[in-house]
């Protein structure tokens, strides 16, 4: 099972490939440090891939959209408001349990979701991959406009409907990339395709949930359960 033979707390990454390697290695790898002391790439990254003081080029970060292509993995807000990285074994069963077993449209129809919410997935859903700037244009997420995107588009990674598909650099006149990523929306189903939409809900959401608990509880055997519970929550 992922994460049996190697320990996060002998985690060192010095490059992409060892940020590959652990995102499926141990299935889940937070981007900041957290409750749970070791769990994240800021904890285990060397400087210079964090920020280059020689070049000025912050590595850790512009590796993220060619982390998402080249492992399929689901990337968003889902801890604490916070990045993540969860491999393609894992998300399955942790959307099923974030979702708890709802698709998007059965969510809505029960009266668990905000109007608001729902025009914002329906114009995501419709144009995915959208760059974040086109979406907020097309829905009027601006000053004087709708309000309220960052609230919603970060809910809606918590609950495993939207994740990120690649982040896009603008380029100058002169075909110069600049600045950071420009966040690309997409959803999971499209994102993912078959190998989500046929597994996402095949257990209950309890029984992804105690998948779950019992993967944490072999990554981090000492620490407290109510820890994890809550982390996971």
């Amino acid at each position: 099972m992922t994460g049996d033979a190697v320990k996060l707390e002998d985690l060192t990454i010095n490059s992409m490939d060892d940020l590959i390697n652990a995102i499926q290695k141990f299935g889940f790898l937070p981007f900041f440090t957290n409750s749970i002391e070791g769990f994240s790439i800021e904890e285990h990254v060397t400087q210079g891939c964090w920020y280059n003081t020689v070049d000025g080029s912050w590595p850790v970060w512009e590796w993220k959209g060619p982390v998402i292509r080249q492992t399929g993995c689901a990337y968003g807000k889902f801890f604490g408001k916070k990045a993540c990285y969860i491999s393609s074994e894992w998300f399955p069963d942790f959307a099923n349990y974030r979702r708890d077993g709802y698709d998007f449209d059965a969510r809505f129809d029960d009266g668990l979701v905000p109007l608001k919410d729902k025009q914002l997935y329906d114009l995501i859903e419709s144009h995915a991959p959208i760059l974040s700037k086109e979406l907020k244009k097309r829905g009027d997420y601006r000053k004087g406009g709708v309000k309220g995107f960052d609230t919603m588009i970060t809910r809606l990674q918590s609950q495993c409907y939207v994740l990120v598909n690649d982040f896009v650099y603008l380029k100058n006149k002169n075909g110069e990339s600049y600045g950071w990523g420009v966040a690309e929306y997409t959803t999971p189903e499209v994102l993912m395709g078959k190998a989500f939409t046929s597994a996402v809900y095949r257990r209950s959401p309890e029984e992804s949930y105690e998948r779950l608990m019992e993967h944490f509880i072999r990554l981090f055997p000492h620490q407290d359960e109510t820890t994890l519970k809550k982390f996971l929550k």
